[in-house]
């Protein structure tokens, strides 16, 4: 297979700025700087991170912080406002108007038993001046005290004015105010609750910690975090590089440390708390941890006298360490088929590739993961356990991917067009491919269209003729039609066409005739609109067997479409892995498949030798192959989608897409991610070697699976035979990428466009300048 490759494609990701992981340690929220928001699963044993979902927010509004609160996530902003994010909807609700001042942290208080609701909260004060409770004497907490009914969650809250503000959250659409504390001088600028959710901690840009009495002097010693552990220590993190370790219950320094070269801009504690780690603006994470092993007691006695030892650190990123956070990894979402450890042959141990496999040795089913995220854009997990001994693992090689699609042979004089979508604008490019052996691809700009008062663009595609292409940002989709001109100084014109009235789309795609334009729109049903007539010709709606009767839709939003080539079929994917499969002639839907293997939808399309075949890839890294018309799973998935390499099964990178061979005679496919590409030959059968993981459960996974099952008593029979006859084909190996690949299209039966971009140069794109100058390579 030749390759031909491209890296003139501008990609610039943006920056990390807040990471959360929910309550039961399976998700992890991130945030970036432009506003939008992704949720991460944690998936063991792989090393594919599969991005569940991705929410567009307010663009102006920049993110400060992410807080969960049990299956909720908020986020404060900037501008003063705080916002809920629906997973459900995916959407970005304001809960919160400004008040005012920027918000910089949000703390969540612990489930607390103890009633009635009791805040500590101390000042610069000194204990004499307002008591040993440190809450002032008055009318407000009286009243609290007397609410007959207390919300069990309250939100802490960090502003600029020097306050801490309190909010109640409960099932209303707004948070409730409660009581702000006692301003200090300078500003709020981090926030923690103690364990037993009775003290309220805070750190200001004075170097005053809240609840510590005066800990700095000047306004150079700034308080950018703060972690309460369960044993009753306090740490800290500030702007001069310093870890310390306090004494919550007397304000007393136990310990400091200065290993960063920067600020300290967040910290993080392993579940058993006996591990602390630090990240900051020198691109460093350190951890610390105290010395004597475990804890086993919570009173802070016993533990004021330990020490918290310098163990290591280790330097992924190469910008500013924005965030830190720990999960837990599941197996709900993507787990692997059980490997049988009985009855294998002894294996030749081989030398192992750099930074690689090593993350399989720790990333198990109940480990902690520790997480980093900075203004590179990056997200890397390390080992809690063992942080020091394994390499960190890169979660996501190409951040914020450039969405495209490639056309080849267009109406164009056969000219190749690339679509390329950036956040507010889209740019038609023309593709060049050398004649030569040299393999270089270059392309030229024809058009860019801008969205409307630089709205961010969610969605676009092209027609396969290459004649009309269309976007939707967040308010509504917008349909253009390419012109290429014999007179005037620009050739090339895109000529808006007026769409009805529809709502913004989550996915949009065209006919493979290039008659109808099919858009899932936010309200969570399918428009087909005609390229033609410019009328809305019918309106699906993607629902569950059980909820043919109802009218409204109740189902997640499609964030994916794909139709056959002979344009019979479409098949809708929500965001959680659930498939709708629509007969495009009858206008119905014709079959509901519910997250296959249990796990999202990483990519699909159907296969253009056979229109009835849909194939899926799966965060689990599993491939199916579905028999649409049939309604059940095809042969060769019967027979082969358990039973694939452990090399596929541990395919480096979140699949990105799959790309068919365009020649009629070929069934294969290659899958492809950032890292790395699969080809998968559909009408042969892969070798059932010793590393296939195959087990005796063989038809128990298919059923658990959700698919039909094939066959009745002649399949167990005709699962041997297939065995005996695979032995002696050839498996196809997995070939890694040298440099990030965005996208990967067929040429021909024997040729592919790669569209790839080294990191060192993204690197250089970014706005912020990296921590060290010289950059290794360059």
């Amino acid at each position: 297979m030749f390759e031909y490759r491209c890296n003139s494609i501008d990609w610039k990701p943006s920056p990390l700025v807040a990471l959360a992981t929910i309550p039961d340690g399976s998700r992890v929220a991130a945030a970036r700087e432009d506003g939008s928001l992704e949720l991460w699963i944690v998936s063991p044993g792989s090393l594919s991170w599969h991005s569940q979902l991705i929410i567009h927010g307010d663009p102006k509004s920049r993110i400060s912080h992410l807080a969960w609160v049990d299956t909720r996530l908020f986020s404060s902003s900037i501008d003063g406002t705080i916002s809920e994010w629906d997973l459900f909807d995916l959407k970005q609700k304001v809960v919160l108007d400004s008040i005012g001042v920027s918000i910089w942290q949000m703390a969540v208080a612990p489930p607390s038993t103890v009633e009635p609701v009791q805040n500590v909260y101390l000042s610069e004060k000194s204990d004499d001046e307002e008591g040993e409770s440190g809450v002032e004497n008055g009318s407000e907490f009286d009243e609290a005290e007397e609410k007959p009914e207390v919300p069990d969650r309250r939100l802490a809250v960090a502003c600029d004015d020097g306050c801490v503000r309190i909010y109640y959250v409960s099932d209303s659409e707004k948070l409730t105010y409660f009581r702000s504390l006692p301003r200090v001088s300078g500003r709020a600028l981090s926030v923690t609750w103690s364990s037993d959710a009775q003290r309220i901690f805070s750190g200001s840009s004075d170097g005053i910690t809240v609840g510590l009495g005066g800990l700095g002097n000047g306004s150079e010693l700034c308080i950018w975090s703060l972690l309460s552990l369960r044993c009753g220590v306090l740490v800290s993190g500030d702007s001069t590089g310093s870890v310390k370790f306090w004494d919550s219950q007397h304000g007393t320094l136990l310990q400091s440390h200065s290993n960063h070269k920067g600020d300290v801009n967040a910290l993080a504690a392993s579940p058993s708390h006996n591990r602390v780690f630090s990240a900051g603006a020198d691109g460093q994470v350190i951890l610390y941890k105290l010395a004597g092993g475990t804890l086993k007691s919570l009173d802070s006695k016993s533990t004021s006298t330990k020490k918290w030892d310098y163990i290591g650190c280790v330097r992924a990123h190469t910008h500013d360490v924005r965030a830190l956070t720990v999960a837990v990894p599941i197996s709900s979402e993507g787990s692997l088929p059980d490997r049988n450890a009985k009855g294998k042959s002894r294996k030749q141990r081989r030398k192992e590739k750099p930074g690689g496999v090593s993350y399989h040795k720790w990333a198990n089913l109940g480990v902690p993961v520790l997480i980093s995220a900075g203004d590179d854009a990056k997200l890397f997990a390390y080992s809690v356990q063992e942080f020091t001994k394994f390499h960190p693992h890169d979660i996501c090689p190409a951040p914020q991917r450039v969405p495209m699609q490639m056309v080849h042979t267009t109406v164009f004089n056969q000219t190749s067009l690339l679509l390329v979508q950036d956040s507010c604008s889209l740019d038609i490019l023309g593709i060049h491919i050398s004649s030569d052996s040299s393999g270089r691809v270059s392309t030229k700009p024809l058009v860019r269209v801008k969205s409307k008062g630089g709205r961010k663009i969610i969605c676009s595609a092209i027609s396969n003729a290459g004649s009309l292409f269309a976007y939707s940002d967040q308010t509504r989709p917008s349909l253009f039609e390419l012109k290429k001109n014999k007179l005037g100084n620009n050739p090339w014109s895109p000529n808006r066409k007026r769409l009805p009235d529809i709502p913004s789309a989550h996915s949009m795609v065209f006919s493979c005739d290039c008659s109808r334009l099919i858009i899932a729109g936010h309200d969570r049903k399918i428009y087909t609109v005609g390229t033609d007539s410019m009328e809305l010709l019918h309106t699906l709606t993607p629902r569950q067997e059980a909820q043919e009767g109802e009218s409204h839709p109740r189902e997640p939003p499609i964030t994916k479409l794909y139709t056959s080539t002979d344009d019979h079929w479409l098949a809708a994917i929500n965001c959680f892995g659930d498939v709708y499969v629509f007969n495009l002639e009858t206008h119905r839907q014709h079959w509901f498949i519910s997250r296959v293997d249990g796990a999202s939808v990483a990519a699909a399309g159907f296969h253009p030798k056979d229109n009835n075949v849909l194939v899926i890839s799966t965060s689990s890294n599993q491939v199916f192959a579905l028999d649409v018309e049939a309604r059940e799973l095809g042969k060769w998935s019967l027979l082969q989608t358990l039973c694939l390499p452990k090399k596929y099964q541990e395919f480096p990178g979140e699949v990105l897409g799959l790309s068919f061979s365009p020649s009629p005679s070929s069934s294969s496919v290659i899958i492809y991610s950032s890292s790395a590409k699969c080809l998968i030959e559909f009408g042969k059968p892969m070798e059932l070697g010793e590393e296939m993981g195959l087990s005796e459960g063989v038809e128990d996974k298919i059923a658990s699976a959700g698919l039909k099952k094939l066959g009745n008593g002649n399949r167990k029979r005709r699962f041997e035979e297939y065995q005996k006859e695979s032995k002696s084909n050839e498996r196809e190996e997995i070939e890694t990428s040298k440099h990030p690949v965005l996208y990967l299209k067929h040429l021909s039966k024997n040729a592919i466009l790669v569209v790839e971009k080294p990191w060192m140069e993204v690197i250089k794109s970014l706005d912020s300048q990296p921590v060290h100058r010289h950059i290794y390579g360059t």
